[in-house]
């Protein structure tokens, strides 16, 4: 039957107009219920359904459950496979479903869900598999592996599990572990793009670059067929292959001496930041790997002095007090040290240059400027994971700037809920009805009560949209709210913060996302917000190493906070704000005397909490109640320089690579 002949037969059961069917959308919806039907068929017959039954209705009805997840109808598809469930709650092909439909909206209830197909079918490697990815993306590393682990005993072969615990190994930090599982992935099967681009990128990470760039380029020699997608691996691998050549001709240079953001072409960070296909114009390659430069070789912790060993370890202690205890966020130990290093490193910076010493930066030995203390950070951030530029936006060529640049972050898609923001959505939602309020107080005075009392039943952000189309003609398909952020240099100017946009035609069909936008009028102005917090903390820093006032401790600590508070708020970095941001506050305050004890309670995240919050007050006051700051112990100022002892881009690598585990005194 086609999809008139449906129309016609449903308008006649319905009983109304073809202009009211139209309206209900049933027309729409019954070519999809065919559509739907037509691709379960075609799972059936690719027998993709796992565990299927003897009944070929039921098959029909579990495939038609996985149809649904492949169009990204989570909900429906929960829904659906409920109710084959109540007919029969052991099916386990559909309690697997409901689990992977689950993973995109919920996934503690995921993981309960694939537990249950695991208790009737221990043998289930998919379930071992979807289990272990659930608890990679809540940021439970060990659960995670156990579950990887069961599905490879039941099968070593099994590749997906092999390339998911390859890319979690990598991005916890454990690149040899990683690279293993990459080989055996790609011995099963040689063409994996994914296991070939991951194989790359750990070796360059490692400062094999001999060994990353030969699986680099099988990537790139791997074009798409015609009509076929090409993957995302096959998109990123060129920028990756020309940003490791690029660190490879800069291994042995002081990294006092140049600048990423300076020598990289203009077009080729755009598109790299932008995620854009490698279509650049009159784009002169990176030299090729030159013989002479030797690949990093492995360092062990014992071949660094005992002083060295204590500033590394101090490092991975202070490097995990920045881990966010938020539900999809994976410890990186990598990450962990790299940015305790830089935390160091600024905090000898910050006391060299109140102490009126110079710094060595790109080449010139001059005062340092606000930039230079988070170019510390950024090195290490860059170096830690060199698949993420992280990359200056006001260094971007000039077109690409006006037009502004933006840093976008969907909160709810679809049907998918970001859970790594969870914790701000009650926030978030309260923000937007005051500025409907307010809105309406201004435009539509009379309405504000009924405004005022529909939104007090609004409990959701996916209920605002339906509210503001009845109070609001103008709202069709979505709205923008936009936030402010107040001048501290100039009391009583307000500069632009983010922008939550909200749109959709239904609950479900919905997308609701946060973005900056970095255009130049808009970084000049958090610029001059930022230099002016820099000359002052300057002034104060420099008065702090002469007094022992503790109010002057407090006027210090204050100023790094509101510094960062503008830092976050502007999201000058295509990539690592976050973490960057926080390694200079902790750095900052310990060259002030102060140290960091506290983590960032659960939920909370640096960049989201300065973005809600509506003053650089608030946000310092929020950071002082976590940070728990007691005095600094004076054996810091003894340890080893970071940039002496770490000065160039190798050296930065082998300490990433070095492994002591055996050897820091474990913290708690």
């Amino acid at each position: 039957m086609h999809c008139t002949e449906y129309f016609n037969c449903m308008k006649n059961v319905l009983g109304s107009s073809e202009h009211a069917c139209h309206q209900k959308g049933c027309f729409s919806l019954v070519c999809e219920s065919e559509l739907h039907s037509n691709q379960a068929k075609l799972f059936i017959e690719q027998k993709k359904i796992p565990f299927p039954v003897d009944n070929h209705n039921t098959n029909e009805e579990l495939a038609i459950g996985y149809v649904l997840i492949g169009n990204g109808l989570y909900d429906e598809s929960i829904k659906h496979f409920s109710l084959l469930l109540q007919g029969d709650p052991e099916l386990v092909s559909a309690i697997y479903g409901r689990g992977i439909a689950y993973g995109k909206k919920s996934l503690q209830e995921a993981i309960e869900t694939f537990k249950e197909a695991l208790k009737l079918k221990s043998d289930f490697i998919d379930a071992y598999k979807s289990l272990g990815q659930a608890y990679r993306e809540l940021g439970d590393f060990e659960s995670a592996m156990e579950s990887f682990q069961k599905a490879l005993m039941l099968n070593q072969n099994h590749i997906q599990s092999l390339q998911l615990r390859g890319m979690m190994l990598y991005h916890h930090g454990s690149l040899q572990e990683a690279i293993g599982n990459f080989k055996r992935c790609l011995q099963l099967e040689p063409y994996n793009e994914v296991c070939q681009y991951m194989k790359g990128l750990s070796h360059v990470a490692m400062g094999q670059f001999y060994e990353g760039i030969k699986a680099q380029t099988k990537v790139m020699l791997n074009d798409p067929l015609l009509g076929q997608k090409a993957s995302s691996e096959y998109l990123k691998v060129k920028y990756l292959r020309e940003y490791s050549r690029y660190l490879h001709s800069h291994l042995d240079i002081p990294v006092a001496e140049y600048n990423v953001d300076q020598d990289l072409p203009g077009n080729f960070k755009n598109h790299w930041a932008k995620n854009l296909p490698f279509l650049i114009e009159d784009y002169e390659e990176q030299p090729g790997l030159q013989p002479h430069i030797k690949d990093v070789l492995p360092q062990n912790f014992d071949s660094y002095s005992s002083e060295v060993q204590k500033l590394i370890c101090t490092a991975d202690h202070l490097g995990a007090l920045m881990q966010y205890e938020t539900p999809g966020f994976l410890p990186n130990r990598r990450i962990h040290r790299a940015m305790g290093l830089a935390t160091l490193e600024v905090m000898q910076a910050m006391h060299r240059t109140w102490s009126n010493s110079k710094v060595r930066v790109n080449g010139k030995t001059r005062q340092m400027q606000w930039r230079d203390m988070f170019d510390i950070a950024v090195k290490w951030r860059r170096i830690a994971d060199p698949d993420q530029p992280v990359l200056w936006l006001d260094q971007m060529p000039a077109r690409s700037l006006s037009r502004g640049f933006n840093n976008h972050i969907n909160l709810i898609r679809g049907q998918i809920i970001n859970i790594r923001y969870l914790a701000y959505f009650d926030n978030i939602l309260d923000f937007i009805k005051d500025r409907i309020l307010v809105y309406h107080g201004a435009y539509n005075p009379r309405g504000l009560l009924e405004v005022r009392q529909a939104l007090e039943n609004v409990n959701k952000v996916e209920d605002l949209l339906p509210i503001m189309k009845q109070f609001n003609s103008k709202t069709r398909d979505g709205f923008t709210v936009n936030s402010k952020v107040p001048s501290m240099k100039d009391p009583g100017k307000e500069y632009d913060g983010f922008t939550i946009t909200i749109t959709g035609d239904r609950v479900g069909n919905m997308l609701f996302s946060v973005e900056t936008q970095t255009t130049e009028e808009r970084t000049q102005q958090y610029q001059s917000e930022v230099e002016s917090i820099y000359k002052d903390l300057t002034a104060k820093g420099k008065a702090l190493m002469l007094s022992t006032e503790l109010g002057d401790a407090d006027a210090v600590c204050n100023l790094i906070l509101s510094l960062v508070y503008y830092f976050c708020n502007l999201m000058p970095l295509s990539r690592g704000s976050s973490v960057v941001a926080y390694s200079v506050v902790m750095g900052a305050l310990m060259a002030s005397g102060k140290e960091v004890i506290g983590r960032v309670p659960k939920g909370k995240l640096v960049d989201f909490e300065a973005m809600t919050t509506p003053s650089p007050d608030s946000f310092s006051k929020t950071a002082k109640s976590w940070m728990n700051l007691k005095s600094l112990p004076g054996w810091y100022q003894s340890l080893p320089s970071v940039a002496e002892t770490f000065p160039s881009t190798r050296t930065m690598i082998e300490v990433l690579n070095t492994d002591s585990s055996s050897h820091c005194p474990k913290k708690s």
